[in-house]
């Protein structure tokens, strides 16, 4: 079921984008008295799910969703539509009209997807406001990840500060150092501050890791398992963890380790119930499991709030939209770095739908969806031929040198462009089907 959510949120979001961004265009278009010969949410090769004729244009649902279109009239694009190109340019074609006249249209798809995540990170900051974990609240300092333990850190320890600089957020420790080069941390140790110093060299690690750190919390018991080995062993709701195999331990880290250390053996636990302890033998399971859920970490660490009356949301949701990109071309960057080697961590449609929860959370859902348009918008915006950017770069090139290109260098542009954009998809589809099989 959670799959299913997945899949259903990601292609939601899809239909959203990829439906709004051909509107940009259509209404472009029509503004300036264009037509428009088909409009289509998905592509149809061969067939179409579903379709209907109003006016000039044929409206329509494809089967594959990798995007949409917008045929207008008078333009090469992924139509490939020679035939058209061959008749004299007819007034109501996109060729006939002024260069401004032009630019709009092309750019209207990337200006609704920026404009329309700026509108949803207002409105999410409006109905839902933020949450947020500050820095100084991890007040039982970091789960290390293997690789930060290679780096040098160690659980417990509690970060202070990122190239110099304090950080607001716990989870944007990660961000600062990957995007932003911060590679100096000073961290709290024992009750002694030192400089951790990460080499660049660790960065293509850092890109694929997962985390590098967690905050971290008590093991308090939520949940047993119906016919659990934790259930057999005697395990109750509110037991807090003291020791294992003799050795004092309170985190939550400290017991998952342990079990999937410990898969197919015994295991000591040692609880604090009500305060008198409790020594539970627990046959833990193949897979590394005893059948319990902690108590959530945000029962143990302090979040904090802030909500936004309707005046303050905008320009939040302006300042968070902002934020968003800088943070995403940053991340783009990355990819043309031979040092970090990030497209070698380049996804596909299963890497995008997995950001999404398995379960249904409107306040994630829109969230993303925001993401995902920003993405979409830069993404369209690369001078590639075949995108929007690369029918802007020609028009921007065409109003400086006051010349258009030949129709017949378009055509061959444009399908150069469609090649290279169909090796990206399946390079990084590829590289989904790679990582499943890791």
């Amino acid at each position: 079921m959670g799959i299913l959510n997945q899949i259903a949120q990601f292609l939601l979001s899809l239909s959203i984008l990829v439906f709004l961004h051909e509107m940009g265009h259509y209404t472009f278009a029509r503004l300036f008295n264009t037509r428009v010969e088909k409009f289509y949410l998905f592509f149809n090769p061969w067939f179409s799910l579903f379709k209907f004729k109003k006016g000039e244009t044929e409206y329509g649902i494809g089967w594959l969703p990798l995007g949409g279109y917008c045929k207008i009239a008078g333009m090469i694009d992924e139509s490939m539509d020679k035939d058209q190109m061959l008749a004299p340019p007819q007034p109501f074609e996109y060729r006939s009209k002024p260069t401004w006249q032009r630019f709009l249209i092309i750019s209207g798809g990337v200006l609704v997807n920026f404009i329309l995540a700026l509108v949803i990170y207002s409105v999410v900051l409006y109905t839902w406001g933020e949450e947020y974990l500050p820095t100084q609240n991890a007040k039982y300092g970091v789960h290390c990840s293997e690789l930060a333990k290679e780096i040098g850190f160690k659980d417990g320890d509690k970060i202070l500060r990122v190239g110099g600089e304090e950080v607001e957020s716990f989870f944007q420790i990660a961000p600062k150092i990957v995007l932003e080069g911060a590679y100096s941390l000073t961290i709290q140790r024992e009750g002694r501050t030192q400089e951790i110093e990460i080499s660049e060299s660790y960065l293509p690690e850092l890109l694929k890791s997962k985390f590098l750190f967690l905050p971290r919390f008590p093991l308090e018991i939520g949940m047993v398992i119906e016919n659990s080995p934790a259930e057999s062993a005697g395990f109750m709701i509110g037991d807090k963890l003291a020791a294992i195999n003799n050795t004092p331990a309170l985190y939550f880290d400290e017991f998952s380790n342990s079990v999937r250390s410990s898969a197919g053996d015994s295991i000591l636990i040692t609880v604090n119930r009500n305060g008198a302890l409790q020594n539970l033998h627990v046959k833990v399971s193949q897979d590394g499991t005893v059948g319990i859920y902690p108590i959530a970490e945000r029962n143990f660490l302090e979040l904090e709030s802030r909500n936004y009356t309707l005046l303050q949301s905008i320009p939040a949701g302006i300042s968070r939209g902002a934020n968003t990109i800088s943070s995403y071309l940053k991340q783009l960057k990355l990819i043309f770095s031979p040092k970090a080697k990030a497209y070698e961590s380049v996804g596909g449609f299963i890497t995008i739908g997995s950001i999404f929860p398995k379960y249904w959370n409107w306040q994630s859902f829109w969230e993303l969806t925001a993401l995902i348009s920003i993405i979409l918008a830069i993404m369209n915006m690369l001078p590639i031929p075949a995108l929007d950017g690369g029918h802007m770069l020609f028009l921007i090139y065409e109003m400086a040198s006051g010349r258009k290109p030949s129709d017949k260098f378009m055509e061959y542009a444009q399908i150069a462009g469609m090649l290279f954009i169909l090796a990206l998809v399946f390079f990084a589809n590829a590289n989904d089907v790679v990582k499943l099989f890791r």
